[in-house]
């Protein structure tokens, strides 16, 4: 087996596909599952339930401006854990590295998987034992496609993330031609507490996701001027189709329907619009939008496995850093991390390892929004092809919104922090052993 070499990985993918992993790991069933909820944190209060929304939205793309620049600096295969290993050192990055590796992204390709499953036998009226086996057979399948070559992984994901859209788009567009209701300053009627924190933290859960392209730097043409106007752009997109909906929402039903509805609201507006058809078409556009958040994150996610391997940061990185001959994609680190995803979905429930896991990884985004500033001092002089805008002002916003997060889940879930906090420690055993080895 040969070792990593960056110029080994093929350079298929431009604009269009990083940009539609961007759009395509985000937008997956939150937008048209979590309009109901978010409702519901702020009381039925309409005007707030958009505010947060909106709110999220600009944390988001702070979030995304700020990452661009370091982007542009470590144009690499491996993203968050390059940015951190190369600014902060080994430990930091390996730490970054192995909550994602081992917890955070199989989890959510798992969780992800599992959904995708139930809702096709609930589509064709299957038992719902055969939801595990057609999510795990969907998982198989991508894994098969991005293995052969990442320019197949490529095509999928502009194709499915441009019909994702396509709903969207009905949605809002009818949604807001057709409605009577009044969308601002307007209540559901239904008195419940107000909490403003716990709806923006759902909002940016939903828009999490986006740094997902930044792991195939390496296999972008130009990455440092490609992969920061992708996210840019793709988070400007998620921000206008999220708002768009619940706009639509709005205007379409009561406040209170769509409370009450919860995750149903799409669905019932949908059915509205269209009729019965419209119910069927939005599942569709639903199974479709996963399918393609799902092939985003097989894409994706493995790359940072590789791209640790590659430093010999993991058990196995001979192995794990080994480039197909022909295909010229890490299919061994595809394998791996696969090969957890479909444990977690047969053994577990994926969905609360990737709750808690998500307090983790933005623990490591503020370590990230620092190590521009840490950069700036350091390279003052040398020139880049993207610097973030409104300096410092926007990657002050970005530390603030992920500080938020996290001290939310702290107060929300003290549980799961702790849970969190131990998987994190466990990584140190391995950490340690590995650079024994070493000396």
């Amino acid at each position: 087996m040969k070792l990593f070499k960056e110029k080994d990985l093929k350079k298929d993918l431009g604009f269009w596909s990083a940009l539609s992993i961007v759009v395509g790991v985000v937008i997956g069933s939150g937008v048209f599952v979590k309009p109901g909820t978010v409702l519901s944190y702020v009381g039925g209060d309409t005007n707030l339930a958009l505010l947060a929304w909106l709110f999220g939205g600009i944390l988001t793309l702070a979030a995304g401006l700020t990452i661009a620049e370091l982007s542009a600096h470590f144009p690499k295969t491996g993203g968050l854990y390059v940015y951190l290993e190369e600014v902060y050192g080994r430990f930091w990055g390996y730490l970054s590295g192995w909550v994602q590796c081992v917890i955070y992204q199989p989890a959510l390709i798992g969780a992800m998987g599992l959904y995708f499953g139930s809702l096709v036998a609930h589509f064709f009226f299957l038992n719902k034992i055969w939801g595990l086996w057609i999510g795990i057979s969907v998982v198989l399948f991508l894994t098969l496609v991005n293995s052969l070559g990442v320019k197949y992984g490529g095509i999928i994901q502009v194709i499915t993330t441009i019909t994702k859209l396509v709903p969207i788009f009905f949605i809002a567009i009818f949604g807001l031609w057709n409605g009577n209701n009044h969308i601002f300053f307007s209540s559901s009627g239904i008195s419940s507490e107000i909490s403003m924190g716990a709806a923006i933290l759902a909002t940016l859960f939903a828009y999490d996701g986006w740094i997902a392209a930044a792991s195939v730097a390496g296999e972008m043409k130009n990455p440092a001027k490609t992969l920061p106007k992708a996210i840019i752009t793709g988070l400007m997109i998620v921000i206008i189709a999220y708002l768009s909906v619940n706009l639509a929402l709005l205007k379409l039903l009561p406040a209170k329907a769509v409370q009450l509805s919860g995750e149903n609201a799409a669905s019932t507006a949908t059915e509205i619009l269209f009729g019965s058809v419209g119910g069927k078409l939005l599942s569709i556009g639903i199974i479709i939008s996963i399918f393609g958040g799902l092939n985003g994150k097989i894409l994706s996610y493995p790359r940072v496995l590789f791209a640790m391997a590659k430093h010999h940061r993991f058990p196995g990185s001979n192995f794990l850093s080994f480039i197909h001959p022909k295909f010229k994609t890490p299919i061994f680190a595809v394998f791996f991390e696969v090969a957890l995803s479909i444990i977690f979905m047969s053994i577990s429930n994926p969905d609360r390892l990737s709750e808690i896991s998500i307090f983790a990884i933005f623990i490591f985004y503020i370590q990230a929004f620092i190590a521009v500033f840490i950069l700036r001092k350091r390279k003052r002089t040398i020139s880049c092809l993207y610097r973030v805008p409104l300096y410092p002002l926007t990657p002050l916003l970005a530390i603030a919104g992920s500080l938020f997060v996290v001290m939310s889940t702290i107060i929300y879930d003290p549980k799961g922090t702790l849970s969190a906090i131990a998987l994190i420690l466990l990584g140190l055993p391995f950490y340690w052993w590995m650079n024994r080895m070493r000396t």
